[in-house]
């Protein structure tokens, strides 16, 4: 076995069907006594949920999270923090909301509680975005990682199936990058592999029966998983590709990854055979993975009714130069050298449906 380091991130996680009742409890355990629970303006129910099981901790609630984290969005959110005199935040939501709690904690040093009701794994990373002018900027920073995370499955049983199977996807895709990262170790390896084969295995279960919890826990813990895994390596082309479509174009994320998973995947999986036998493994349920993990991906996102062009996300055909562009400004690193060719090529592929 080779070298490696492994840095595990500080987060409490409490995972559970009926979890969310503990979050007074949890908030308190930081030392937190006037907080501001986030949310975006479709998950406004939930937040005055979380607002009154905080009780009197609860200050405000602010349900402006927009995806991308706008830098106009974080100043609001940070004037509405201010006014209420917060020392805290209660993230509650997907990666736009914990985008917002990220890009407060990175800015104003506001510790923050995650209660994720999707897939997206953002909670589990110290990456961080923010959009200005149509470009989106990264970074990681271990101070924008909540101080904990509350997982409670029943808090997607109404996420709609789309929702879920793009988020799903996205999580998969944390995954897939780790297997081939750098900066990888036998420890994010098997996380990697557990947390696709819980979402390969739940995505299909839960198109059938949104509501089946069992199909839902799952899920929710793959997606843990996943996260965890990009959160401890170094991203590639995929979030490279994810990061400029989204900032360039406002493309939805989570339909983003979804979309460009198999393309990308089938373009480095043939320089990282450890990863690709990973996912293989992962992916057994499907007779071809073994031969193709990379089809596998694809017939898996068919049968889950994803978005499967840029086409379909209202990319035009000429927006795909301005992409290439800003990936190779900043490339990332990659197991395979992406030239403006090669990407030219990938992104025609991923246009087009080839």
């Amino acid at each position: 076995m080779g070298s490696f380091v492994y840095e595990a991130l500080p987060m409490r996680v409490v995972f559970g069907p009926g979890a969310l009742a503990s979050l007074r409890t949890e908030t308190e355990r930081l030392g937190l006594r006037r907080v501001t629970v986030l949310s975006t303006p479709g998950q406004r129910g939930l937040a005055d949920r979380a607002a009154a099981l905080l009780g009197a901790l609860a200050v405000d609630v602010f349900a402006g999270a927009r995806m991308h984290v706008p830098v106009a969005t974080v100043a609001a959110a940070a004037e509405a923090v201010r006014a209420a005199d917060a020392d805290g935040c209660v993230a509650v939501g997907g990666g736009s909301t914990v985008g917002l709690a990220k890009a407060l904690a990175l800015r104003h040093g506001l510790p923050f509680v995650a209660v994720p009701t999707t897939y997206a794994g953002s909670e589990m990373t110290p990456i961080w975005g923010l959009t200005e002018n149509a470009r989106k900027q990264t970074g990681r920073d271990r101070a924008v990682l909540p101080r904990t995370v509350l997982y409670d499955p029943e808090l997607t049983l109404k996420l709609p199936v789309p929702v879920s199977v793009t988020s799903g996807l996205n999580a998969m895709a944390h995954a897939v990058e780790a297997l081939y990262a750098p900066d990888g170790s036998p420890v994010v390896a098997a996380m990697a592999e557990q947390g696709v084969r819980d979402l390969a295995a739940a995505l299909p279960e839960l198109t059938r029966g949104p509501e089946d919890l069992d199909a839902r826990t799952a899920a929710l813990q793959g997606a843990w998983l996943c996260g965890a895994c990009l959160g401890t390596t170094t991203m590639g082309l995929h979030h490279k590709l994810a990061h400029v479509l989204g900032g360039l174009l406002d493309l939805p994320h989570a339909d983003t990854h979804a979309v460009i998973l198999p393309y990308v995947a089938a373009f480095n999986l043939p320089s990282a055979p450890d990863a690709r036998a990973a996912l293989a493994r992962a992916l057994g349920g499907d007779a071809a993975a073994d031969k193709d993990p990379t089809r596998a991906l694809a017939r898996l996102a068919e049968r889950l009714g994803a978005p499967r062009t840029l086409r379909e996300l209202g990319v035009r055909h000429e927006d795909l130069r301005r992409v290439a562009d800003e990936v190779l400004a900043a490339p990332y690193a990659n197991p395979r050298p992406v030239g403006r060719a090669e990407l030219d090529g990938l992104l025609e592929r991923a246009w087009s449906g080839t």
